[in-house]
């Protein structure tokens, strides 16, 4: 029997990233023989591929958020940044991921949880600066215009939900479990144009 439902819960997230990766590679493989063997490329090829790159980055990134995690496993700065900048490539967010150095995998999960968070507030655009000082992670958000959902913001707060929690929230309610132990712990300071986490 299986009794960690967190680990089982991040398996199944792996395992549906990696099941995802074969089949997007094939069709990427797929485009390259076409452009390779003198096919003109087509709008619709042209959307195909940029279609693919997309679903590519976004695995890229749940893999790390949803994902496994192992214990002592690490992420290397050059990596995390490329993550990154193709997920939110071509968006309206700005990301300034501060932390230079190699970090643990449990903890850039955390703060991609956290980014997941900050992005539903921010439909209009804005920029979000990461820092990490002696292992307390800071995300601060700013943007002329923010939208937040109080139910939903308040599941990092601790209060309990009146109604069942949209799958769209499911990154606030694992950010609220993984962090629920630390010390210090998770704090939330909105205002009218800046909203911060801290944990």
């Amino acid at each position: 029997m299986f009794h960690d439902r967190q680990a089982l819960a991040d398996l199944i997230g792996s395992r549906i990233c990696h099941d995802l990766i074969s089949p997007l590679g094939a069709i990427s493989n797929g485009l390259e023989l076409m452009s390779m063997s003198g096919v003109a490329p087509t709008p619709e090829m042209e959307l195909i591929a940029e279609s693919i790159a997309s679903a590519n980055s976004k695995i890229r990134f749940f893999r790390i958020a949803y994902g496994r995690a192992p214990h002592g496993a690490t992420l290397a700065h050059g990596e995390i940044l490329s993550v990154l900048g193709d997920y939110f490539h071509g968006g309206r967010l700005r990301i300034d991921w501060q932390p230079t150095h190699e970090l643990q995998r449990r903890e850039v999960k955390l703060a991609f949880l956290a980014l997941q968070c900050l992005e539903t507030a921010l439909p209009f655009g804005g920029d979000i600066q990461i820092t990490c000082d002696d292992g307390r992670w800071q995300l601060a958000a700013h943007s002329a215009r923010l939208r937040l959902v109080a139910e939903t913001w308040d599941i990092l707060r601790g209060s309990e939900a009146e109604q069942e929690n949209p799958a769209a929230a499911v990154q606030f309610l694992l950010l609220a479990i993984l962090t629920e132990f630390r010390k210090p712990g998770l704090t939330v300071e909105a205002g009218e144009t800046a909203l911060t986490i801290r944990f």
